[in-house]
C-alpha cells in the first residue's frame, strides 16, 4: 500500500478559486502592475494574427475547391493535348 493516492486523472482537472488566487499573485509580483497591460496587449495581438491566418488558409482551400469544380469532365482523361 503507497503512502500516496495517485490518481492520474487528478493532474487534468480544473483549477479551483485558491489556485486562480494564487497563480495571480504569482503573476502581479514576477511581472507587475505595468507590464501585465502590455502582455495582455500582446496576447490579444497574436491571437488577432493567428485568427487572420486561419481564416486566410480556409478561405484559399475553400477557392480551390470550388476552382476545382469548375474543371470540365472531358479534360480529365489523363491525355495530354499538344498544339503544333
Amino acid at each position: 500500500m503507497s503512502v500516496f493516492n495517485f490518481h492520474p486523472q487528478m493532474l487534468f482537472g480544473m483549477p479551483n478559486a485558491g489556485e486562480l488566487v494564487i497563480t495571480l499573485l504569482i503573476v502581479i509580483i514576477f511581472f507587475g502592475g505595468k507590464k501585465i497591460p502590455e502582455l495582455a496587449k500582446g496576447l490579444g495581438k497574436g491571437i488577432r494574427e493567428f485568427n487572420e491566418a486561419k481564416d486566410g488558409i480556409k478561405s484559399e482551400i475553400e477557392s480551390g475547391m470550388k476552382e476545382k469544380e469548375k474543371i470540365p469532365a472531358s479534360n480529365t482523361t489523363g491525355t495530354r493535348e499538344t498544339t503544333i
